[in-house]
């Protein structure tokens, strides 16, 4: 009996701290704050920086320079918002980004969203439990998080690291065959509720498999957006196409089917991307699972092209480069996914007003 009046009166200390253990809270909510924190930070300065580098404005480099510099404690507040964490918990997160991101190396994501799940629950536990709230919720916060990050950022940042590298490894040795996985997986990520962009920063996704991941969320995005366009029109065509694609997500659980002509799509334009056009993302990893969401997967490549001929490795962007960026973008996610709405609609998998949505 005593145990049990515990459990319950811990389970109602976490319900009073909204500490909640779930998939949906971590890997959903956090992850996809993650991906916010990013794009205000290191995805919006370096289009700045690229930005100011091409006109010559210094001042656009510079105030890129400083938007890129915060990137770990631009996550580590989002998550921690994610979180529902009280304010000095969420403040104290802006140190421990800053460190997991930093020790974390080139998998620094994944050890920020992990460290500071970790550091602003921990938090949560302790805000205002005492009458020094001002020093204590700060100070078990930022120790909690600086620490675990000196402990698991290393590891994680490895991990991450290592995993990414594997798969671009593997794109790289079979482009056929990863370029349909590669697209396909990133692409139904981007449609569903969890954040694809954030997916591709972890592991650090560039390259080839990043060129990959690019015609996957375009296929998605455009895909709907054109297919969806006699119920929807303009407003959903641009809601989806600049957008996302997972305001589908409700039409979706009524008929998968409707999923069918882009994923179709993206099967296709993935390998075409890989071993035709060999389109890489060479940008920020985290553009590579943008898709056409404000052109930012546009604007990645185009960053890459600009990194690779910087670094020597590229001599100039050519007239195949734009109609690569082109084709895999815009124009065959539109066509492959028309053609194949058509046969579904033909075969009444697609009927009218399941891919409406409500506006």
């Amino acid at each position: 009996m005593e145990k049990n009046h515990s459990v319950q009166g811990f389970r109602a200390f976490l319900a009073r701290k909204d500490i909640v253990f779930s998939p949906k809270r971590y890997g959903i909510e956090a992850l996809g704050a993650m991906a916010q924190g990013l794009f205000a930070s290191l995805l919006m300065g370096t289009i700045l920086a690229t930005l100011g580098q091409q006109l010559g404005i210094e001042i656009l480099v510079e105030i890129g320079g400083f938007a890129k510099s915060v990137t770990g404690p631009a996550m580590a507040v989002a998550i921690g918002y994610a979180l529902h964490c009280p304010p000095l918990v969420l403040f104290s997160l802006i140190a421990v980004g800053g460190a997991a991101n930093s020790l974390g190396g080139p998998g620094g994501p994944l050890a920020v969203l992990i460290v500071a799940i970790a550091a602003g629950e921990f938090g949560k536990t302790v805000s205002k439990e005492t009458k020094i709230d001002i020093l204590i919720t700060p100070l078990v916060t930022i120790l909690t998080g600086v620490l675990l990050a000196m402990w698991w950022a290393p590891t994680l940042g490895t991990l991450a690291n290592g995993v990414g590298t594997t798969i671009m490894w593997a794109t790289e040795l079979h482009p056929f065959l990863m370029g349909i996985l590669v697209s396909v997986i990133v692409g139904i990520a981007l449609t569903l509720p969890i954040s694809s962009a954030a997916i591709c920063a972890t592991l650090g996704l560039t390259g080839l498999a990043g060129g990959a991941a690019v015609a996957g969320c375009c296929a998605q995005m455009v895909g709907f957006a054109v297919m969806s366009f006699p119920e929807n029109r303009w407003g959903g065509f641009f809601a989806q196409g600049l957008g996302t694609s997972m305001l589908q997500m409700g039409n979706i659980v009524r008929n998968p089917k409707i999923w069918i002509p882009p994923t179709l799509a993206s099967a296709i334009t993935g390998p075409i991307a890989t071993c035709f056009f060999q389109m890489k993302m060479n940008g920020d990893a985290v553009a590579s699972g943008m898709g056409t969401c404000g052109l930012v997967g546009q604007i990645g490549l185009y960053t890459g092209w600009v990194r690779d001929i910087a670094a020597g490795t590229k001599e100039a962007i050519t007239p195949f480069d734009w109609i690569g960026m082109g084709m895999i973008c815009f124009i065959l996610p539109a066509v492959l996914t028309l053609l194949f709405a058509a046969i579904l609609r033909r075969l009444d998998w697609i009927g009218k007003n399941d891919l409406k949505l409500d506006f």
